[in-house]
C-alpha cells in the first residue's frame, strides 16, 4: 500500500472536497486520501474527520461503513482532526435527534436555546448560526502547551486570539470536562467551539471555508507532532 499522510474520512456526509483540497493546499508534497476505507484510516499518518448534517444520519452512515471502530482508534492514537459534525460526535449524547456518540468525551451536544437568542441591543439572533464569528483561545495545561512556550494549543500558532472563522450550526458541544476545551465563540453566550487532549483537535467552525486563519489552522494541524 502507497504511503497516505492525511485520511479523510468519507462517511457520505461532509463536506470532503472543500476539505481534502484546501489540505492539499496547505500540504502540497503529503498524499491526501478522501476515502471510506478503514484500512487506509489505519494505516494514514493522520486522520481528518469532517462532518455535515444531521447527527443520527451521521451516526448510522458511519457505522454502515463499518468505520466506527476506525475513527475511535485514531482519534485516540494518531494526530486528529475533527471537523463541525466531528466534533459533535465524539462526545456522549446529541439533543439532535435524541442521538448517541461515539462518547469518547463525557457531555452532550446542546441546540441553541431560541429563547435565549437575544443580542446586547435585543435583537434576534438566527439558528443556525451561520457566518464569520471571532474564536477566543484558551490557554491549556502545560501538557498540551506547543514547543514553542505559548499557553496556547500548538493549532492555535500564528492565529491571532480573536480570529475570525466560518460556521454553520445550530447545536454545540457541552463538555463535562473544562480542560479540554481549547477555544469558544459567542453566540450570544459563550459556547465551546474547540477542544483539545493528547493527539485529538476538534473544531466546531469549519476552517476549510475560513479564509487566511482556516489555512493557517490546517497547516499547524499537517506539521503538529503530539507529545
Amino acid at each position: 500500500m502507497s504511503r497516505i499522510d492525511i485520511a479523510v474520512v468519507d462517511y457520505g456526509m461532509g463536506n470532503l472536497r472543500s476539505v481534502s483540497k484546501a489540505l492539499e493546499h496547505v500540504a502540497p508534497t503529503k498524499t491526501v486520501l478522501v476515502t471510506s476505507n478503514p484500512d487506509d484510516i489505519a494505516q494514514a499518518e493522520r486522520v481528518v474527520f469532517p462532518g455535515q448534517g444531521a447527527m443520527p444520519d451521521c451516526i448510522r452512515e458511519l457505522d454502515a461503513r463499518g468505520l466506527r471502530g476506525a475513527v475511535i482508534t485514531a482519534a485516540q492514537t494518531k494526530p486528529f482532526l475533527g471537523i463541525c459534525i466531528g466534533l459533535q460526535m465524539l462526545f456522549e449524547h446529541s439533543e439532535e435527534g435524541d442521538a448517541a456518540g461515539l462518547g469518547l468525551f463525557k457531555g452532550g451536544v446542546k441546540r441553541f436555546a431560541t429563547e435565549d437568542m437575544l443580542d446586547s441591543h435585543g435583537a434576534k439572533l438566527k439558528v443556525p448560526h451561520m457566518g464569520w464569528n471571532q474564536v477566543y483561545q484558551v490557554p491549556q495545561s502545560v501538557t498540551q502547551v506547543p514547543q514553542s512556550g505559548s499557553n496556547v494549543h500548538a493549532l492555535w500558532r500564528d492565529i491571532e486570539d480573536g480570529a475570525r472563522f466560518y460556521y454553520v450550526h445550530s447545536y454545540y458541544v457541552q463538555p463535562d470536562d473544562d480542560a479540554i476545551v481549547a477555544g469558544y465563540s459567542n453566540y450570544p453566550a459563550r459556547f465551546t467551539c474547540a477542544i483539545a487532549k493528547d493527539n485529538l483537535f476538534a473544531v466546531q467552525f469549519h476552517p476549510e471555508k475560513s479564509a487566511n486563519a482556516g489555512l493557517q489552522l490546517l497547516s499547524n494541524f499537517v506539521n503538529w507532532s503530539p507529545k
